[in-house]
This record gives C-alpha cells, structure tokens and sequence, in this order.
C-alpha cells in the first residue's frame, strides 16, 4: 500500500534541518494501475470506480487524476499495458522452435495463447465482456488486446505464407475464438463440449487437439 502524503512530510536530518521526502511517483502509478487492474479481475466494470481503486492502491484519489486523468485516462493506461501482456505472455522468440513455415507460427501462437489466457484473470474477464457488453470501456479493451496480438504476429511472420487458398484472417479468427472459449468455459464450469478442463493431462489433450487442428489447415 502507498500513503504519498508520507512522502511530502517533512522530518529533521542530521543538522537538525527539515528533510524533504521526494515523492515517488513511479510507484504510485504502478500501484494504481495494479489496482486497477485487480479490481477489475475480481469485480468487473460494475464496482469499477476512482474510489475503489484509490482504496485497493492505498493513496488519495486526486492522485489518479492527477496522473491518469480520471477514470478514462487509467482505462486507456490498462489497455495500454495490454500490449505489455502480450509481449511478456507471448515472447517473440521461437523459444527454440524453427519456425520454418506459417504452420509452424500458427501452432505456437496458438499454443502460447492458450497458456497465457488460462493464467490471467483479467484477459479472462475482458474475453468475456467483450461477448456480453458493448460498452466504450470494453471496447477499448479489446481493440488494445487486438491490436498488440496482430501486431505480434505481423512482426513474427516476416516472409512466412499460409498455403494457397487459404484466407489465414478468416481460419485464425476461428482458432483464437476456440481458444478463448475453451478457457472461458473452463474457468466458468471445468469442461468444454464434453471435455473436461480440469487437470494438465485434460489442458494436453486440448492442446493436442489444437495442434492438430492448425496443422490441418497450414501443414
């Protein structure tokens, strides 16, 4: 928790003299945006206020607009760090994987989502209202998370082609969607169409399957 009048007090120093903390700003926005963020995780857009927030972070609440500007300067700060989450959840290395076709790419893009979505909360609960709500909120969210993916995959595909005839926006729309259901339904119920989602022999056979699926399509 951060208490950013402690930093301006003044205290004696060694003379005898008053000290003047210097205020770290830095940390406090870090502790605000994380608070956000983990407000939104656990309670969604419902309870989602600059009061909420300001209470999780710990400090006064003019200091969230005095650096984000209010409640749509720290939506727009959340959706921002979203490109952060995909650079950091989906490394843009091969990961020691030669990545000699757009097959290749597919299958651990795929894979690599799969894996950072059943560990993010908060991915999880924007996933979900952008199916349930249209508000200007959900959809800053999701055009930053949109955003961030393509841009990853166009700077990791470089020459790399799908085979003739097929349209890649149109079947890699449909193995994300999979993706995003599969994990969405697993953290609603623990089973998705039948299969169970519940252990990591459950999460491999999934993962199998997807792999199987990407590689039918691109070779």
């Amino acid at each position: 928790m951060l208490n950013e009048a402690v930093n301006l007090e003044n205290s004696p120093g060694a003379d005898g003299e008053p000290e003047r903390r210097v205020r770290d700003r830095g940390a406090t926005e870090r502790a605000i945006l994380a608070a956000a963020k983990g407000l939104l995780a656990e309670e969604g857009f419902q309870n989602f206020g600059i009061n909420a927030v300001a209470r999780r972070a710990g400090c006064d609440k003019q200091l969230i607009y005095r650096y984000y500007g209010g409640l749509d300067g720290l939506v727009e700060a959340i959706g921002a760090d979203l490109g952060t989450w995909v650079k950091d959840r989906i490394p843009e290395d091969a990961g020691g994987m030669f990545l000699l076709t757009y097959g290749d790419l597919m299958e651990r893009l795929s894979l690599l989502l799969l894996d950072a979505l059943r560990n993010d909360p908060l991915m999880r609960r924007i996933l979900a209202w952008e199916i349930s709500e249209n508000t200007e909120q959900v959809r800053r969210l999701s055009e930053a998370r949109s955003k961030a993916l393509a841009l990853w995959l166009e700077r990791m595909r470089g020459s790399l082609a799908p085979p003739k005839g097929v349209d890649p926006t149109a079947v890699n729309a449909v193995i994300i969607a999979a993706i995003q259901h599969l994990v969405l339904a697993a953290a609603a119920g623990g089973q998705c169409a039948g299969l169970s989602l519940k252990t990591s022999k459950d999460w491999e056979k999934a993962a199998t399957a997807l792999k199987r699926i990407v590689r039918g399509v691109y070779g």
